[in-house]
């Protein structure tokens, strides 16, 4: 692959030099990012990476990267954390309210970005960024991240319509309740056929099911205004039993939690495809059709994948699993960064939201990993040479690698545009449209000294438990004795410390 890729280094080589720094020293950056192409050779500026040494040439910083598979990222990060003297300079925080989060910021280990923000005349990219989202990112009113910016309405169900046919589903299913039976009616189609296609991400499959079948985000309050866990709630208890009734259709392959996330297309894109459906980001839907029309010749004008969003419940109430909270994480700088390097590494980050930032970050070179045809739009091989797309892709992924994980867009996508596929449009609608669906999480800005000590760990073992009743591991009450647990272990104090927030807000 190495070799592959070096033939394009004459190309990165004919890039413009101007440096936004270039009266200043050349400045190395340790950063540490989720890496979804962990199997690829290639990341390195030493090795002669070309999008890297763009970004050299472009602001003088050369990016020293530690890459961690995306799977064990939130692990990483609290090894990291707790040694204070080998930190990485700049990392990506995937939870912008963890525990994890809010008790680095208040120990000091994350620089204080708020006045930098506020600096428009310095650093305006960042100052472009929506209040609102860095308000939701705000530790003690201070911020100490910049958010990596992602569309509130972006979750939902994408699926193949051809199969859903095949099931009797010639038309999208207009309900929860029906969407149900699709499903099951898909299972029984093929035993080599999966429906629901799982990895070891579980949290947005079990997110999106309970909440679309009516359960709360994270937290409910009921009608007598007492906080509870969402697991408690009916409709998520309805929604889990959704995914275990289907998994024991075969409908879920039995090794999903062995699947990691940046191998989840796999099972999409084989032939046949080995899995028809993903509870995700509906852009990986779009990007899912535009694969079929340029690997499999689908026609453009019938796209063969469906987007399925906003339907009602049996309750007749349509709810949207809120994906993120105007972001998915954001981009700290550690206390190993100086205070007199601080401001030049709060400028590198502002370009970072540059035009130039945004597109070496999230697209590369281009002629190299993407490519502008006649139409002006923005593709992911030469003109021309669509039936060779899944080679320019692979290479494309080696040399981009996971650097759009650095990448911020709070001043939104400045990006080259893509072309407007039917499935893309209607994806764009849906982010306006559905924005009214999605529910919040009423315990999102409060505070718990609980939660920041252990609400991670018992958080994850509700999570485990609930994964080995969907696997038929374990029964009811299996599953509630782990409830049990959660509230014995730290979740009747956490529920006390919000109801106590709560209540005071009330007044």
């Amino acid at each position: 692959m190495k070799k592959l890729v070096s033939l394009f280094l004459c190309l990165a080589m004919v890039l413009s030099v101007m440096s936004f720094a270039a009266a200043e020293e050349d400045m190395t950056l340790n950063v540490m990012l989720p890496d979804f192409y962990s199997d690829a050779d290639w990341k390195t500026l030493e090795d002669g990476n070309p999008v890297l040494q763009a970004i050299y040439e472009k602001t003088g910083v050369k990016l020293n990267v530690t890459w961690v598979p995306n799977s064990g990222y939130g692990e990483q990060t609290t090894l990291t954390l707790a040694d204070v003297n080998n930190l990485p300079e700049v990392m990506v925080m995937q939870g912008p309210r963890d525990a994890i989060m809010l008790k680095s910021a208040r120990d000091g280990a994350f620089w204080d970005l708020t006045d930098f923000v506020a600096d428009a005349a310095n650093y305006p990219n960042l100052a472009a960024g929506e209040k609102s989202v860095y308000d939701n990112i705000a530790v003690d009113g201070r911020l100490y991240g910049i958010y990596r910016a992602r569309a509130y309405a972006r979750a939902g169900i994408y699926y193949r319509n051809d199969y859903a046919a095949q099931a009797g589903y010639a038309e999208e299913p207009a309900t929860v309740e029906e969407f149900k039976d699709m499903c099951l009616k898909m299972a029984a189609l093929d035993p080599n056929l999966y429906v629901i296609n799982m990895c070891k991400y579980v949290a947005g499959t079990i997110g999106i099911m309970t909440v679309m079948n009516g359960a709360p985000y994270q937290y409910g309050v009921n009608a007598e205004g007492k906080i509870y866990p969402a697991f408690e709630d009916p409709a998520f208890q309805e929604g889990l039993d959704f995914l275990r009734e289907l998994y024991a259709a075969g409908g879920i392959d039995p090794n999903f939690m062995t699947i990691e996330s940046g191998n989840w297309d796999d099972a999409e894109r084989s032939d046949p495809p080995k899995a028809v459906m993903r509870l995700d980001c509906l852009d990986n839907g779009y990007r899912y059709e535009e694969w079929l029309e340029e690997n499999k010749g689908t026609d453009k004008e019938k796209p063969v994948v469906s987007l399925l969003t906003a339907i009602p419940n049996k309750d007749g109430k349509i709810q949207i699993w809120p994906q993120n909270i105007g972001a998915s994480g954001e981009i700290v700088i550690t206390k190993a960064v100086s205070a007199e390097k601080l401001p030049k590494v709060v400028k590198f980050l502002d370009w970072c939201n540059s035009q130039d930032g945004q597109t070496l970050l999230n697209c590369g070179l281009q002629d190299v990993t993407y490519w502008i045809h006649s139409d002006g739009f923005r593709y992911t091989y030469p003109e021309g040479e669509a039936e060779n797309s899944a080679t320019y892709a692979a290479t494309t992924n080696v040399i981009q690698h996971s650097l759009n994980q650095l990448g911020m867009n709070v001043n939104g996508d400045l990006t080259p545009p893509t072309a407007a596929t039917l499935l893309r449009s209607e994806y764009n609608k849906n982010l306006e449209d559905n924005a009214q669906y999605v529910i919040a999480n009423p315990c999102l800005t409060f505070e718990s000294e609980t939660n920041n000590l252990m609400g991670s760990t018992i958080n994850q073992a509700v999570e485990d438990a609930q994964v080995q009743y969907i696997a038929g591991k374990i029964d009811l009450a299996g599953l509630q004795a782990a409830y049990a647990d959660w509230h014995a272990e730290g979740g009747d104090l956490i529920l006390q410390e919000y109801q106590t927030v709560y209540d005071a807000q009330a007044k």
